[in-house]
């Protein structure tokens, strides 16, 4: 049971994950769209509000726990290429601790829960701005 919840988790948490917060001038080369590394999921990051959110746009397989419109608030903060701060998964009612690392072309993200006890990190591609 517990590595069933273990597995569930991580899956939501990456499958809608990804992505940040403050939306302004300096983290706008995160925003556009981002296809994720294993093929099952595409997000479109956007300002809302006063943060940033990472919308689902395409999930591979409809019947998984991930679904279009699914969303990650994040408010973050950093350089050019690097950020880090606070995710919520509103979903689920999950908050994650979020480090987004990004260039051009391609962007890291890493999840953390349970006071980063439990962690996990995946690539994403640039398909368009």
């Amino acid at each position: 049971m517990r590595n069933r919840l273990l597995a569930r988790f991580f899956s939501i948490l990456f499958g809608t994950m990804l992505i940040p917060g403050f939306a302004s001038a300096e983290n706008n080369g995160i925003l556009g769209s981002w296809a994720r590394g294993d093929g099952n999921a595409r997000v479109r990051i956007a300002p809302c509000g006063g943060a940033l959110c990472a919308i689902n746009t395409w999930i591979r397989d409809p019947s998984s726990d991930e679904h279009v419109g699914d969303r990650l608030v994040m408010k973050v903060s950093g350089g050019d290429s690097s950020m880090s701060g606070t995710a919520y998964d509103p979903q689920r009612k999950l908050n994650y601790r979020l480090e987004i690392n990004y260039g051009s072309q391609s962007m890291q993200t890493r999840g953390c829960v349970l006071a980063g006890i439990v962690c996990k990190s995946i690539s994403w591609t640039r398909v368009s701005r």
